[in-house]
């Protein structure tokens, strides 16, 4: 009982660091998602050609989908502008919720898609709402050095 007592103590005072690694590893995967579609557009321009929209999806993939999943991603894995990455890899993420994976939700290979897809967004609404952690350039660049501030005097 007293090691389970230690670690959940060790764990409640680093909170971030668990949301720093959600963060790295998010961005990691969503790095390494936009290179694989990037060297596999054949395949993506397959999924998207189910769309109603295929010519668009298509470019838009093209022009959106690969660099912000690239460049995001590398943001979201140092914590660099980490609101704004997170921001931009949203609407892709809803695009594939909605458009893509929902509509073939009765198939059991695209509901492991959906599922996916559905946590990566909810975990990219997260980064929006709460930010990059203690480990990121963020925190680096935009930390408040609370060192000179004046003692508060309780007179």
């Amino acid at each position: 009982m007293k090691n389970l007592n230690e670690c959940k103590l060790w764990f409640e005072g680093r909170e971030d660091l668990f949301r720093d690694l959600v963060r790295m590893y998010l961005g990691v995967g969503l790095f390494v998602k936009g290179l694989y579609l990037m060297s596999h557009r054949n395949e993506l321009d397959q999924l998207l050609g189910q769309l109603d929209n295929a010519s668009f999806a298509q470019a838009a993939a093209a022009h959106y989908v690969i660099p912000v999943h690239i460049v995001g991603g590398l943001l979201l894995a140092i914590g660099l502008l980490t609101r704004l990455a997170a921001l931009l890899q949203i609407p892709i993420l809803l695009g594939a919720v909605f458009y893509v994976h929902l509509p073939q939700m009765a198939l059991i290979d695209s509901r492991q898609s959906l599922e996916f897809s559905a946590l990566v967004l909810f975990l990219l609404v997260l980064m929006v709402a709460y930010g990059a952690g203690r480990f990121s350039v963020d925190h680096l660049i935009w930390k408040k050095d609370h060192s000179h501030a004046p003692a508060h005097s309780t007179a």
